[in-house]
């Protein structure tokens, strides 16, 4: 009995770890590289995963707020990928750092010139934008994703506080305290990079800190079903030991 009850909590242990290291839901979501200081400029990446098994994403439209309009912003070229910025009016001019803004980048259109995201991948969009607001801790950026099947997930609903998290959770950038020096210390719109070495040592190390997330997740997976398994050997020997001796 003893035996038995080992083997089954390791079962559940197992299965408890690989559940526990899996996410829940793969969402669109927006993260800076390095930091998106308010006042300061940023690089940050949409980040866009496939979540149907027959579909591949042919488009993505991301909206920019316009309570608190970017004066500048550039997206990066993505291979496979057409880009179209949307520039509207104001209802109301707005003041940003000095400068008066009568009207702003709305909207950026992503649209697949070969096969899309296909099932089982994620394709990252950067974008640099700036000067960030100083008056907000955040930017949402609502956002519609398209498949090849006609289908269109609206990630549009924005998180209420108190509240569990909506199933299609607009991607939210949340905005760092500005430098104490008054200036963001990512490259300002228009510049390149000091130094291009710096730029992607800054770039490897935002991607080996995904990659030891991930790493750490699959590592307490395996470890789970390891665990599991021996579990499971150890009742089926223990229950031979006890047939033999019968």
């Amino acid at each position: 009995m003893k035996a038995s009850r080992l083997a089954a909590a390791g079962a559940v242990a197992a299965t408890a770890v690989v559940v526990l290291s899996s996410p829940a839901f793969a969402h669109v979501t927006v993260q800076p590289e390095g930091t998106a200081a308010k006042g300061g400029y940023a690089v940050v990446d949409f980040k866009v995963p496939n979540e149907q098994d027959d579909a591949s994403t042919t488009k993505l439209e991301v909206n920019f707020p316009t309570d608190h309009p970017l004066a500048s912003v550039m997206p990066e070229p993505v291979n496979g990928w057409s880009i179209k910025i949307t520039k509207s009016k104001l209802d109301k001019p707005v003041e940003s750092h000095g400068e008066k803004l009568s009207e702003a980048v709305t909207k950026i259109t992503w649209t697949a010139t070969g096969k899309g995201i296909e099932p089982g991948y994620f394709e990252k969009f950067p974008v640099s934008m700036g000067a960030l607001p100083e008056d907000a801790d955040d930017l949402t950026f609502k956002a519609l994703q398209t498949y090849s099947n006609g289908d269109v997930v609206r990630w549009i609903e924005e998180q209420q506080e108190g509240q569990e998290e909506p199933d299609n959770p607009a991607p939210v950038l949340t905005l760092s305290a500005a430098a104490e020096d008054g200036h963001s210390h990512g490259a300002e719109a228009g510049e390149e990079p000091a130094d291009d070495a710096s730029a992607a040592a800054a770039t490897t190390t935002a991607d080996a800190a995904t990659d030891s997330s991930d790493t750490t997740a699959r590592v307490l997976g395996i470890v789970g079903i390891v665990i599991g398994a021996v579990g499971v050997a150890y009742g089926v020997l223990a229950g031979r030991r006890r047939t033999d001796n019968a």
